[in-house]
């Protein structure tokens, strides 16, 4: 078996962001008196929220395409992608906590790099298919 621990640590650095992020919306949750199920009613509240549902609908591209590129391109230019992505989510989640206008530079950051995984994983399998042939 071959072992991918870059990956694997990419990975668990990413799950624990999300972990973190979805620990601020409880706690967010608690210090501006919204309970479940609402969420929205007070602007502050709702920005901690959105940071968490916008990691999630981002983490769900970024986890197969890292793994895929790992698998097909290479290990640790996925790894030292993926801890990109990782530092862009961070910096996403601390602009947007303080204003919706300074989640521009990390949003574009895991952005980039969740294309450059998606593409790089299209053609590590393309190439790899082709070889088959």
């Amino acid at each position: 078996m071959i072992a991918y621990p870059w990956t694997a640590l990419v990975t668990v650095a990413a799950l624990i962001l999300y972990f973190v992020v979805t620990l601020n919306v409880g706690r967010a949750r608690f210090k501006y008196n919204v309970s479940p199920p609402a969420t929205s009613g007070n602007p502050d509240f709702e920005r901690v929220f959105r940071v968490q549902q916008n990691t999630v609908e981002q983490i769900v591209l970024f986890i197969p395409a890292l793994w895929v590129f790992s698998l097909f391109v290479s290990q640790l230019w996925g790894a030292a992608l993926g801890a990109v992505w990782v530092i862009g989510r961070i910096l996403f989640a601390w602009g947007y906590y303080q204003a919706p206008e300074k989640r521009a530079a990390g949003f574009g950051i895991s952005s980039l790099v969740t294309i450059a995984l998606l593409l790089g994983s299209l053609i590590g399998v393309g190439l790899t298919l082709y070889q088959t042939f």
